[in-house]
């Protein structure tokens, strides 16, 4: 037992240079890391200053900082790893094998990576933008390489994957600085079209974000089962199209009380059979 016991001792005492090495080689990796990292922040927020120096359109620069930083990234990782033995060409081995490996497991990631570089290709939208695909909307807050992050207006964040994107209609509701407004509204077959007709024109006129050397139009849109459809066109700024619609909403409804135009709705007439006894 004591010549086990020894024999255990000399060998573990031969090995502890080793192990010293072994072990100092893995706290230089580790602080290799931490310095890595942080230069690749450093890094980041450089190339991030230049761009917004430059010209180059927001959802560009937001795409070329995440591919830099995946490829640093990378790069840092497989620099830590060769300092335990892995060699140039076991790297490029690995690279080139597990390119294939990942490109077949991750095709929707190469998906949405084609779907970035679309993106900004041909620019269907950009940072700031009010975008509806999918049944999805918000305001484009990045694009960034694989994914395309929303704002709603309720403050929710919705990421949508840049491969459904550029597979899909995009409907860019923010690409034109006006719109134009269009309201229906019904009104009983008993009110006067033309008092509705007129009262539609005057809110009109008297909205002051309403664009007035733009073409505003009233018309009768629809005889309708219940109602008469008159509807009303007219132009704003893209971001006053949602005040003006509420506001016009409302302002509708205050002058047509007013005024005794009856907005109806549905109803069912019901009659009921008694039987002679």
């Amino acid at each position: 037992m004591e010549k086990m016991i020894q024999k255990s001792a000399e060998y573990i005492g031969g090995q502890l240079p080793q192990i010293a090495a072994f072990g100092l080689k893995i706290i230089l990796c580790i602080f290799a890391y931490i310095i890595g990292k942080k230069l690749i922040s450093q890094v980041e927020q450089a190339a991030r200053k230049m761009l917004q120096r430059t010209r180059i359109q927001a959802g560009a620069a937001t795409f070329t900082i995440s591919m830099v930083k995946i490829i640093l990234y990378v790069t840092l990782i497989l620099g830590i790893a060769m300092q335990f033995g892995l060699k140039e060409s076991s790297v490029a081995a690995i690279v080139a094998s597990g390119g294939v490996a990942v490109g077949l497991a991750l095709q929707g990631g190469l998906s949405n990576l084609a779907g970035g570089f679309l993106i900004l290709l041909f620019q269907p939208f950009q940072i700031g933008d009010y975008i509806i695909s999918q049944g999805y909307e918000g305001s484009v807050q990045k694009i960034e390489i694989l994914y395309t992050t929303l704002q709603t207006m309720d403050n929710r964040r919705v990421v949508v994957p840049n491969g459904n994107l550029a597979n899909n209609v995009i409907v860019n509701v923010t690409a034109a600085d006006k719109r134009k407004l269009e309201i229906k509204v019904g009104i009983s077959y008993q009110d006067s079209i033309e008092r509705a007709k007129g009262i539609m024109e005057r809110l009109m006129i008297q909205d002051a974000d309403i664009l007035s050397d733009e073409e505003r139009q009233v018309f009768v849109a629809e005889l309708g089962e219940s109602s008469v459809i008159i509807g009303m066109r007219c132009w704003v700024m893209t971001d006053q199209y949602f005040p003006v619609l509420w506001r016009m909403n409302e302002r509708i409804k205050v002058e047509f009380d007013r005024e005794g135009i009856h907005i109806p709705y549905p109803q069912m007439d019901v009659y009921v059979k008694q039987s002679e006894s």
